[in-house]
């Protein structure tokens, strides 16, 4: 069996205020009384592309197509709580991105035909820019899950920097994920 690197690309959230606030988002959420497993602060993420595994040899060649992405740092602000795929079946609770979403659907779309080339089949949900802070496991509650999510649909996290694109490795164990970096662009260090 071919070995397998679990991996995506994203930007990493770096800001701790941003981050407290999330987990602040969070700890809301789970008042509800809704049957949900909160994303660790550390694995909080905007990810551009779910990749699957991956064999070691092919780490290079996304390093490779991520290089010919174009684009410099901006900032994106963070802003808005939701639910896929709607509020009636919530199955992820989400952060929205207002400012920035256009330019991270950008770096989508260059990423995409390069991905294709290598062999991934096209994300069948498409991008949509967002981070997610919890995943719902059951329906308990579910209403009063809705009823959070749209009270606080204008919640403000905060902005942060998304200024390098990373291939980030997902290691799954029994605590929940694990994520490293396998390879970085960062515009401003180049």
């Amino acid at each position: 069996m071919a070995e397998g690197i679990r991996s995506f690309i994203a930007f990493d959230l770096e800001n701790e205020s941003v981050l407290k606030r999330m987990t602040e988002a969070q700890t809301m959420l789970l008042r509800s009384g809704a049957d949900l497993k909160a994303v660790e602060p550390q694995n909080i993420h905007v990810t551009i592309r779910f990749l699957g595994n991956i064999t070691s040899g092919m780490v290079d060649r996304v390093h490779e197509a991520m290089k010919k992405v174009q684009f410099i740092p901006f900032n994106t602000r963070l802003r808005g709580l939701g639910a896929f795929p709607d509020l009636r079946y919530p199955r992820v609770c989400w952060a929205g991105i207002t400012e920035g979403a256009d330019q991270l659907r950008g770096i989508f779309s260059q990423l995409e035909p390069s991905l294709r080339a290598l062999g991934f089949a096209p994300d069948p949900k498409g991008f949509s820019p967002h981070l997610t802070i919890a995943r719902v496991r059951s329906g308990r509650n579910k209403a009063e899950l809705a009823k959070c999510l749209s009270e606080n649909a204008d919640y403000d996290f905060g902005q942060i920097s998304a200024s390098c694109l990373r291939l980030k490795k997902s290691d799954l164990t029994p605590r929940g994920p694990i994520y490293s970096t396998l390879r970085e662009v960062c515009p401003e260090k180049q």
